[in-house]
């Protein structure tokens, strides 16, 4: 469970010098990010560790005025150190409403920040938005992206039906600007009749071939499309000339499963750049990832993962921090993005395998959390900008802006001057002997794999299984993880290392909505030097009824300290997992302390209408089962939830669903059932009837455990 810690209302400014905080969370089943807040306990000088710090400012506060919100950023440090933070500000609490591009500047690497001036201002409603900063190194010249939205006279949304892109550019560090440019015309050549083209948000990139590479949302018109028949998708644009003139690359391939729309990318150190981006249609959801091979001309079938978690679908910061392509420093990607089904909770993450996995985790803020960016000044301090705060979940309160170590971050177990010590050895499991029992394997190219194919096991029946064969050059600890491939028809397999050295790990790699890439943490483990076996088989159909087992890597990890994970398995009300299985119960959101968008109800009755969740219990042990629902004055007082176990036994327990449960910062009002042993696989289930004194809501379970 997380170490949530009490909330922290953000003040205009902070400073604080940070220290050791102790032990970390071990390693544990369920590749969920994880990471304690920084709490106000934190915030003292503590022995030792004088590079640990982290300040925080408010740049924008619509609280102060003068305009109603603030909202979606862009970020940049120039060669020089000045710091460029990009918002919109809006005249109204709209997409396409009347919006002006305004910009902070500072020259002191973001400790004091000269006043807000307007770049691009709204005349006559014009609405600006979607601010990107570019930086070309070579030559210090930044560019600024944005778009002008324009909305059909038939759309009564808030959002625009086209927009097009302009750019202007600045050589004195962002002091003054050039003359506007228009871009239009260059997205003409798609075929999916495109109308809006959003830059960015956030920033883009410089490879190092030198090309200049921003990437681009882009959809068809709200008027007349649903959501599918918008086609959202990503094609970024580039320039070969220092910004002289752009053209668009490729586009990553439209999915109308997973549209994609506001993404962020970077290079990783093999030279491949991958973009990273958000599910279009809202919701909770994993990332959607695609990666190119050319500098960003052409891109690969994009695919979900589950390197960062499931979390709101945002705009997300990611920034290559160090290493990279013919760089010996040690390799670090950074993410930002807020850490919950709603947008609450705003955490960084750090990866040192090139966004395949984030190891260390840190809150920043606990309350309302919206778009963010990142940037790195050149004696490493980090830079975070993002919206927080407020009442409203749509638009934040106020921007800030954070200034924090990667000490700090890291909590000590990384520093530029010490470095991670991380040490990986990535076994592609397509490439690893095996030995197959009862089906058949065949490797899939994928260029979204660890090392560009993964393997499919069909087995004849439940229990087919492939064993790999593996050598570990040297005796030590180490941390285990596995990437598997999610499926429509994916398969219940146990995993099991060496027969008997780790307690077997359940999975259920069915797709939660499409297909795509996810993590299982097997734990840590002492290996000897020599010969070892990864098992793993499939025990039974997962959810979706399937018996087909994708595999990509096996990655064997020393590191101090152990990695962020959360030790908990959430089934929603409208997730995989979940059934009605008698009766109606439609979604509601009238009562706020539900987990992600909505929850489910039902008017007292006798029990003829139940609903059920089946969670994926990951090993055998003692759980906490715990429910959310949103405390209402009317609700039942005695609604009866029942935890079935494996071998058939039941226990009911009746929660006054009137009253307050606990509240969790990235959202539900939960309920604890008891501690119960649970068998691992698919056989628990938590059951909930109408069989109460007022109306129920069905909303969440949640497992935490297995507890030691």
């Amino acid at each position: 469970m997380s170490d949530s810690g009490p909330h922290h209302p953000v003040m205009n400014r902070r400073s604080f010098a940070l220290g050791a905080v102790g032990a970390t969370a071990s390693a544990a089943l369920g590749a969920v990010a994880l990471g304690s807040p920084a709490r106000a306990a934190d915030r003292t000088s503590v022995s030792g560790r004088p590079g640990a710090f982290f300040e925080e400012q408010t740049l924008w506060d619509s609280g102060e005025g003068p305009l109603v919100s603030y909202h979606v950023h862009a970020l940049a440090v120039l060669p020089d150190d000045t710091v460029l933070a990009v918002t919109e500000g809006r005249h109204e609490v709209c997409d396409a409403g009347p919006r002006d591009l305004l910009l902070r500047r500072s020259t002191d690497g973001g400790r004091t920040w000269a006043a807000s001036s307007t770049l691009v201002a709204s005349v006559d409603g014009e609405s600006w938005g979607n601010p990107a900063l570019v930086v070309d190194r070579e030559t210090g010249e930044v560019f600024l992206f944005y778009m002008l939205s324009l909305r059909l006279p038939e759309n009564t949304s808030c959002s625009g039906d086209s927009g097009e892109l302009y750019v202007i550019s600045s050589r004195d560090s962002g002091r003054t600007w050039s003359e506007v440019r228009s871009l239009a015309g260059l997205f003409d050549g798609f075929p999916y009749n495109w109308a809006l083209h959003g830059p960015g948000p956030g920033h883009g990139l410089q490879l190092r071939s030198g090309r200049l590479l921003l990437n681009c949302l882009h959809r068809r018109v709200i008027v007349g499309n649903t959501v599918a028949q918008r086609y959202y998708g990503v094609a970024p644009l580039c320039s070969d000339d220092h910004g002289a003139s752009w053209q668009a690359t490729g586009a990553v391939p439209v999915q109308v499963a997973y549209p994609v729309n506001e993404a962020r990318m970077v290079q990783r150190a093999d030279g491949t750049v991958f973009v990273d981006g958000r599910f279009a249609s809202g919701g909770e959801n994993q990332r959607i990832v695609s990666v190119s091979t050319d500098d960003g001309m052409t891109w690969s079938q994009p695919a979900l993962d589950g390197s960062t978690g499931s979390f709101n679908a945002v705009d997300a910061g990611l920034l290559r921090y160090t290493g990279g392509p013919g760089d010996h420093a040690p390799g670090r990607v950074l993410f930002s993005r807020p850490d919950s089904p709603v947008r609450r909770n705003m955490t960084v993450g750090v990866s040192y395998d090139d966004g395949f996995s984030y190891r260390y985790q840190r809150v920043v803020n606990e309350n309302r959390s919206f778009y963010s960016d990142l940037a790195r000044l050149s004696d490493g301090t980090i830079v975070l900008l993002y919206g927080c705060d407020g009442d409203m979940a749509s638009v934040p309160l106020r921007v800030n802006v954070c200034r924090f170590s990667l000490d700090w971050l890291t909590r000590g177990r990384d520093s530029l001057r010490h470095g991670p010590h991380y040490r990986e050895a990535v076994i592609a499991l397509a490439e690893a002997d095996r030995t197959v029992t009862g089906g058949a394997v065949q490797n899939v190219a994928d260029p979204l794999a660890r090392r560009g194919e993964r393997l499919v096991l069909t087995p004849e029946q439940v229990g087919g299984e492939v064993e790999f064969a593996f050598r570990v050059p040297r005796t030590g600890a180490y941390e285990l993880l596995l990437r598997y491939h999610r499926s429509a028809d994916g398969a219940l397999t146990t995993v099991t290392m060496d027969r008997t050295d780790l307690p077997a790990l359940s999975i259920d790699t069915t797709a939660q909505t499409a297909d795509g890439f996810d993590l299982a943490h097997l734990g840590t483990t002492r290996l000897r030097a020599g010969r070892h076996t990864l098992r793993c088989a499939v025990t039974g159909p997962g959810r979706g009824g399937g018996t087909r087992l994708g595999l990509d890597s096996l990655s064997l990890i020393r590191a101090p300290g152990s990695a962020d994970v959360r030790a908990e398995v959430v089934v929603d009300n409208d997730r995989l997992g979940f059934e009605i299985v008698s009766g109606s119960w439609p979604t509601a959101t009238a009562d706020p302390g539900f987990w992600s968008g909505n929850y489910r109800t039902a008017p007292a009755g006798s029990g003829g209408r139940k609903v059920r969740w089946r969670p994926a219990v990951p090993q055998d042990g003692g759980y906490e089962v715990q429910v959310s629902c949103p405390p209402a004055a009317g609700r039942a007082s005695n609604a009866p939830y029942t935890v079935v176990r494996a071998d058939g036994s039941t226990t009911t327990v009746r929660i006054d669903q009137r009253a307050a449960g606990a509240t969790d910062p990235r959202g539900g009002t939960w309920f604890s059932l008891g501690v119960f042993e649970l068998a691992a696989g698919l056989g628990t289930a938590v059951e909930l009837t109408d069989d109460a004194d007022g109306p129920v809501a069905a909303d969440a379970v949640r497992l935490l455990g297995p507890l030691t």
